[in-house]
């Protein structure tokens, strides 16, 4: 386990043309596992404290964590207003593309196995995300999300990919129970916590849902190596 008192952090920005850019903070513990990227759901964003104490999880469990905002703060802008972009499940799984590719250049993630993390509309961005990328992503896991609407990609996707829902989530339950049923290339698998509805609201229903997302990773998300964090 690591010290969280031994994690380095720092904000990054990935261009993503027309002069724009998208913001995220990344957080790198001594010799990480490896790198989980998150790709928040709909009207949320990288400070979500559901997210953030997911990532915390993670951190301690030493792997190095990317909260990043998928939209640029001029498509947030737009989108609180008319959400027209946060069912773009094209656009996010785009630009969590591009936060993969840049991990793969900065030296402290560079020759770490990445997984990701979605929830809401998230989950469905990342399971196009990696079915667009075969061999390399090396995990899912999705929150209470929407992979449902990832489509065809369901059917394509090879990353092993663990589905988390409320047990009273009962339309989502449903949705999970069909998308899981078309991941034909994947090892997948559907994990219920009882009692908690979308948000994980319910006492220990959000910690339920950190400890099986860490499980997960950790049996998935395997470094070659150690590698050294970067100086702060």
């Amino acid at each position: 386990m690591t010290n969280r008192t031994d994690i380095v952090e720092r904000e990054i920005a990935i261009d993503v043309g027309r002069g724009e850019r998208i913001v995220g903070n990344l957080r790198v513990p001594r010799a990480p596992r490896g790198l989980v990227i998150f790709a928040h759901g709909s009207g949320s964003s990288r400070f979500s404290t559901r997210n953030r104490y997911a990532a915390g999880e993670l951190e301690h469990a030493a792997f190095a964590t990317l909260l990043i905002d998928l939209l640029t703060p001029r498509e947030d802008t737009i989108d609180r207003h008319d959400a027209r972009f946060r069912f773009d499940i094209k656009l996010l799984a785009e630009r969590l593309q591009l936060a993969k590719r840049a991990a793969f250049e900065w030296s402290e993630t560079a020759a770490l196995p990445i997984g990701y993390f979605g929830a809401s509309t998230g989950a469905a961005a990342a399971i196009v995300a990696a079915a667009r990328a075969p061999g390399e992503i090396a995990a899912i896991v999705s929150r209470g999300g929407r992979p449902d609407l990832a489509g065809d990609a369901l059917e394509r996707v090879d990353a092993p990919t663990l589905l988390i829902v409320g047990g009273a989530d009962t339309i989502v339950l449903d949705l999970n129970r069909k998308a899981m049923r078309r991941m034909h290339g994947a090892i997948a698998d559907l994990a219920i916590v009882p009692g908690a509805t979308h948000l994980f609201e319910e006492p220990g229903t959000l910690e339920a849902a950190a400890h099986l997302a860490r499980n997960w990773f950790t049996r998935y998300v395997k470094a070659q190596s150690p590698v050294a964090p970067f100086s702060a």
